[in-house]
């Protein structure tokens, strides 16, 4: 099964060949990679910020700044992630691994974008890694690729060479199929889980192959079919696990979500009920995945209006959060704006900015300043003030948070809309009509690019705006 991936390094070791047996193409030239690595990754690559770093997997680079610096930087908003913009320095005629532009080739690629494939383990120096624009979120790496008489590079090349000859190629292809996901490639992804499915007998790694299936279907939003492999994936691990093991309760999790995502609420809930029953007998009680379930379960409590067992399972993650993450971590301030929603659902105004008051004044100290998840939270408490009828502190947050979502979100996004409508109300409420029909119009403008054409929030704005035309 290993042919696929073999196949494709020759063929980038082909087209390697071809392009680059002319010395006068082989000049040193920079290709651009944006993506988002994990806190504790980056770490890592800061300490050995010198020495040599491996991509284990094949490679995309982009010679376009704009679209890898893009990516780089949709990749902050995830507060668990860094963006990381890597700009790479290549020498076609000194690497050991082979390189190709697939400019023509490739399906992924703009018009104008240029991209280049390394084959699998690439090895690059980490020259230099610098934040970008005072963004504690966002930074610049720059890599050269490593040659092959570095003797470093050499001890790695021994390694890697011992791993690949102790791996079976079976987990090639399935981790090949993880990097297409990655990439948004579903279909390929899917043609190879169903090669692996089709020559398995093994049912634990059928079982495994289940769940990747599950996944990609849930992703393209075929949300029946990927209740299907799903269920398949459960039906494997009941017959090998205990019936509180922790994977059975992340199965019945993912079951729980695709119900969520169908809006089939109360099977979802009993999914969620089963894996926190699983997880309360098998993980600690402050474990960071029984949070998670608490918030899922308190979700879907949300959306079926019953905001007093929400807020319950809200405060329950809040707990635990409280006990497992520092004082400053962003997700305690997604804890604290989900509190503060319900009492905003159960008219409990003061709660309510007192818990989104607690949300904004950790995005201000673990955030960017420009995060949309500030505009978020200062959004809601404009909301509150509105409701209070304060509102001048109403206009000023709102005012921010469109500030912020005009720095951080394209032209035309919903959201911006949002704020738009939201500031239109509160000067509409201040009796200063001409100000309001401004704001109005343009959230109509931006919502008539965004919004479907009967979207219940595109209509509101029109409504407002017949109302305050007759003011």
């Amino acid at each position: 099964m290993g042919f696929f991936i073999g196949d494709l390094h020759r063929q980038i070791e082909q087209l390697h060949q071809e392009q680059y047996a002319d010395p006068t193409a082989s000049n040193t030239f920079t290709v651009y990679r944006g993506q988002g690595l994990s806190i504790e990754d980056f770490e890592q690559m800061v300490k050995i910020k010198g020495g040599l770093i491996s991509f284990n997997n094949f490679l995309f680079a982009s010679k376009d700044p704009k679209i890898s610096l893009g990516s780089a930087q949709d990749a902050t908003i995830n507060p668990d992630q860094v963006g990381v913009f890597f700009i790479m320095e290549i020498n076609p005629t000194q690497t050991t691994v082979p390189i190709a532009s697939i400019a023509g080739i490739s399906k992924l690629q703009g018009e104008d974008e240029e991209e280049v494939l390394f084959s699998m383990h690439s090895v690059f120096r980490i020259q230099d890694i610098n934040e970008m624009d005072g963004n504690n979120s966002l930074y610049q790496v720059n890599l050269v690729l490593a040659a092959g008489n570095d003797p470093e590079l050499s001890r790695i090349t021994d390694y890697i060479r011992q791993r690949q000859e102790s791996t079976p190629n079976s987990e090639g292809w399935y981790r090949l199929g993880m990097i297409l996901q990655e990439m948004g490639q579903f279909g390929t992804a899917e043609d190879i889980y169903q090669i692996l499915l089709n020559q398995t007998n093994d049912d634990k790694n059928k079982a495994s192959i289940y769940g990747q299936l599950g996944l990609i279907k849930y992703k393209q939003g075929e949300y029946q079919e990927a209740l299907t492999f799903y269920q398949k994936y459960l039906d494997v691990q009941q017959q090998s696990l205990s019936p509180n093991d922790p994977e059975l309760a992340s199965s019945y999790d993912n079951i729980g979500l695709v119900h969520h995502s169908m809006g089939n609420y109360p099977k979802a809930l009993s999914y969620y009920e089963t894996t926190l029953e699983i997880q309360r007998q098998s993980l600690p009680l402050n474990h960071l995945d029984l949070a998670s379930s608490y918030n899922n379960t308190g979700l879907v409590h949300y959306y079926m209006h019953d905001y007093l067992k929400a807020l319950f399972y809200y405060e329950k993650n809040l707990e635990i959060k409280h006990q497992s993450l520092v004082p400053n971590h962003p997700n305690l301030a997604m804890s604290y704006n989900n509190i503060g929603l319900m009492y905003y659902h159960m008219r409990d105004h003061l709660k309510a900015l007192s818990y989104y008051e607690k949300a904004l004044e950790i995005q201000r100290q673990s955030l960017p300043l420009n995060h949309p998840d500030l505009a978020t939270t200062s959004n809601n408490i404009g909301l509150v003030h509105y409701y209070m009828h304060n509102y001048l502190k109403a206009l000023s947050s709102h005012e921010k948070a469109l500030e912020i979502r005009q720095q951080s979100l394209p032209p035309i996004h919903p959201d911006l809309a949002t704020s738009s409508n939201n500031i239109g109300l509160v000067f509409e409420k201040k009796g200063n009509y001409a100000e309001a029909r401004t704001f109005y119009e343009h959230a109509i403008q931006i919502g008539q690019q965004s919004l479907p054409s009967n979207s219940p929030h595109l209509q509101g704005y029109r409504k407002n705006l017949e109302r305050v035309k007759n003011k």
